[in-house]
């Protein structure tokens, strides 16, 4: 076999080496998602064990790729924390499919730019496709157009900024927001996602530039003091401009009333932004479709298949029924970059910042088209069956509670046990700290046990876990493991008081 790394020899590695090494690694992805027990979930390692284990400088002649691979097993896997593991249930739980994991193969393989139609007429029409078929499965009208982005805090962004881009006779592509001389208001839920934050600070609007709508006790946007907080800017001088709806909030995965929102935005002549990153996957299902009324009537939405749709990361999808808006945002075409074809096609450079895009449609469009519609919501449906499973045993626990309504497949709950529900000497201040101690303790331990993965979240102050189901190999043994892993911690707990 020809040696690429022989003194004097140029090029690549060779169709028969990649086709060797190709096969042990493609074994080695199979046999890793069939036997996720092998690894604890969360990383266990030290911070800098890695940094520590490889030479401070790179390799001045290439090495064996059988020494690279092994390096894999030897250093890689022990910090790796394995979301892809059916026993992952922090954050928001996401899964890569093998078929999505296969079209992220050949998206590195043909490695093509997709900027302009022409740069890889394929890449632009097959996002074009898979995204007007995402659209009829989630029941939007055809007025939505769509585009690939890497993340939803890029696709919320683009979508701020196409509502700031909107604004009658403000001019600030040109001019900025110093020179527009635009106070600029921004609303959202208290339990809007971090990203929206950032996305208000990306485009000048400052941190002052957010107004957080207060909740009801079930964590949703109250549309009457939205109501109010816009009326009261406006006399104060700021210019309402975009309201963020969430649909699947991070916290609790709760619903804020987009329709009621959205007959306010309609009225204010606001731009609508729905943040369906995590949610949006479940309006596919025809019984679920009631949480997402309203957003029809949005102006943009954006959903994540890489969350909760078995796409590997990364791939968000911003639909956007005022598309042209999007793209006066941010279309810049330098002399280099025009071509014969732009009125007949869509160059998608032209609706984001980034020039660079990779061919992400092609992973979505392998699950679609493995799983089909009908495999997909029955995944979804195992998932949301789950979690009333888990969220009905909490209920049924003297020694649990739920803390929020369980809408998809998150249930966030926290250890109450007798022996402090009971305690007659202490203030509620004391006894709340006790639990947030307790709780924290108890998801830490478990954690270290390496058997699940969870995370948490504070609601109203109240230290609160969170378990998150959305891998399509979590079966019911695997919450079953994590409640028993609860317990038991729980019990080692009583045991040592």
């Amino acid at each position: 076999m020809e040696n690429a790394k022989e003194p004097g020899a140029l090029g690549d590695m060779s169709a028969e080496e990649f086709r060797q090494y190709g096969y042990q690694v493609v074994d080695w992805i199979a046999d890793y998602l069939a036997h996720p027990e092998r690894h604890a979930v969360l990383s266990q390692v030290e911070p800098g064990y890695l940094k520590n284990a490889l030479p401070q400088s790179a390799p001045v002649n290439g090495e064996a790729m059988d020494k690279v691979l092994a390096d894999v097993d030897e250093k890689i896997v022990p910090g790796v924390t394995h979301w892809n593991h059916p026993a992952f249930f922090a954050y928001f739980s996401i899964s890569a499919s093998a078929p999505g994991i296969l079209g992220e193969m050949f998206a590195a393989a043909f490695n093509v730019n997709a900027m302009l139609w022409r740069t890889s007429p394929a890449a632009t029409e097959l996002e074009e496709v898979t995204l007007n078929w995402l659209r009829q499965m989630l029941e939007l009208p055809e007025s939505f157009g769509g585009v690939i982005y890497d993340t939803a805090s890029i696709s919320s962004l683009c979508a701020i900024a196409a509502a700031r881009e909107a604004v009658p006779h403000l001019h600030v592509r040109e001019k900025g927001l110093y020179g527009a001389a635009a106070k600029l208001r921004l609303y959202c839920s208290e339990q809007a996602h971090s990203s929206i934050d950032k996305a208000a600070i990306v485009l000048g609007l400052g941190q002052q530039g957010i107004r957080k709508i207060a909740c009801d006790a079930e964590f949703r946007l109250k549309p009457e003091l939205l109501d109010a907080a816009i009326a009261e800017d406006r006399a104060n001088g700021w210019i309402p401009f975009c309201v963020v709806a969430t649909t699947g909030t991070t916290s609790t995965t709760s619903v804020d009333p987009v329709a009621a929102i959205a007959d306010i935005c309609e009225r204010e002549n606001l731009w609508l932004h729905v943040d369906a990153a995590y949610g949006g996957a479940a309006a596919i299902l025809p019984e679920m479709r009631q949480l997402f009324l309203g957003c029809e009537r949005a102006d943009s939405l954006v959903m994540n298949p890489h969350k909760w749709m078995f796409v590997p990361v990364d791939l968000s999808v911003l639909f956007c029924r005022r598309m042209e808006v999007l793209r006066q945002a941010f279309s810049l075409v330098p002399e280099y970059l025009r071509s014969s074809e732009t009125d007949e096609v869509k160059n998608f450079m032209e609706y984001g910042p980034q020039l660079g895009r990779r061919f992400r449609a092609i992973k979505l469009w392998f699950v679609m088209r493995y799983f089909g519609v009908e495999g997909i919501t029955a995944r979804l449906r195992q998932h949301l069956e789950l979690a009333r499973q888990f969220a009905a045993w909490v209920d049924a626990s003297a020694e649990f509670e739920r803390l929020a309504p369980t809408p998809f497949s998150t249930v966030c709950f926290r250890a109450f046990p007798a022996t402090l529900r009971q305690r007659q000497d202490w203030s509620e201040a004391e006894r709340e700290a006790a639990l947030e101690t307790l709780n924290e303790q108890i998801m830490e331990r478990v954690n270290q046990r390496g058997k699940v993965f969870l995370s948490h979240t504070k609601l109203n102050g109240t230290f609160t876990i969170r378990l998150a189901i959305g891998n399509l190999r979590t079966a019911t043994a695997h919450i079953q493991l994590a409640w028993d892993e609860l317990n038991a911690v729980l019990k080692e707990w009583q045991s040592a008081s």
